[in-house]
């Protein structure tokens, strides 16, 4: 007499496995995402050793992006941001060497603006390798491109107000701040941060002059206002709301990592902020010298 399985039992037996499966997914989910931020994080404390051996040789930190300016104050180029004058301290001599310094980034002599760095990536995030820096009107309506460049998703800590020209934070319009500057101490301020797309594109060539920031269509993370190209590399830690916080403005910092944001300290420590935290820390920890009290759940 040939034995075998029931319908009813290789039914069951199914079901147990599809229950199984499901309780399973989430704890794979959780330890690929716990992999991934680790990654993420391994990319700022790469970023703050980068800086750090900048400093070390320039006698200062990379400016957050240089600029010459009018009568007016507003930039008129050439834009590139801090982390190309970091190139050679992560290993990107072969990017950094076509890169003409001299010319504005949009300059069809500089090519090396759309390309992709892998470091400069978080692996949770799906964000575009290259997109378009526009011109927009005051409602920000794109007029037109002005060029393409590269995508990152680490941008520079501008302080507590819009990003620009004097920030009190470590980086900002051709900024050459010293660790000695940092009197609030290098292990209580913020250099770099996240931003993932979903709230606003960022870039590790530069602020395209004439360029407007502004959310990608279909964005319902960031507020829709248009901001400053400036933007592109830096974030502020202003508006009221926490590290990683929905509604805050494109040009602050995000990320895909769950309620909070990685960050990198000009020590080099990479410490992940809860959007938790107290809001006044987080203002303190973005400035240089503010004298604040670092104090509160961080």
């Amino acid at each position: 007499m040939r034995r075998g399985f029931t319908l009813v039992e290789v039914l069951v037996v199914i079901s147990i496995m599809g229950l199984l499966i499901a309780l399973l997914l989430p704890a794979v989910q959780g330890a690929r995402e716990s992999a991934r931020k680790a990654h993420c994080a391994n990319n700022l404390k790469q970023i703050g050793l980068a800086l750090l051996h900048h400093e070390t040789a320039k006698k200062a930190f990379p400016s957050g992006y240089v600029s010459a300016y009018d009568a007016s104050g507003n930039d008129t180029g050439p834009g590139w941001g801090w982390c190309c004058y970091m190139l050679p301290q992560i290993d990107e001599n072969a990017i950094f060497r076509t890169i003409h310094f001299d010319l504005a980034i949009e300059d069809p002599m500089n090519g090396a603006r759309v390309a992709s760095i892998p470091s400069l990536f978080c692996p949770s995030d799906d964000t575009k390798h290259v997109w378009p820096a526009q011109s927009r009107d005051a409602a920000g309506n794109p007029m037109a491109v002005i060029c393409e460049v590269a995508a990152s998703n680490y941008v520079a800590m501008y302080g507590t107000t819009e990003p620009g020209v004097d920030g009190d934070g470590m980086y900002f319009r051709n900024s050459k701040i010293r660790q000695s500057d940092v009197t609030d101490g290098t292990s209580k301020t913020i250099a770099v941060g996240e931003r993932a797309h979903q709230l606003g594109n960022a870039t590790w060539v530069g602020s395209v002059t004439g360029a407007i920031l502004f959310p990608d269509d279909g964005n319902t993370v960031g507020q829709r206002h248009p901001e400053n190209s400036s933007g592109m590399v830096l974030g502020h830690a202003g508006e009221g709301i926490g590290p990683g916080d929905d509604g805050g403005d494109v040009n602050q910092f995000y990320s895909r990592h769950g309620p909070g944001v990685n960050f990198v300290f000009v020590d080099g420590h990479v410490t992940f902020l809860p959007s938790t935290m107290d809001k006044k820390a987080y203002l303190a920890l973005s400035t240089r010298a503010g004298g604040e009290a670092a104090s509160g759940s961080y």
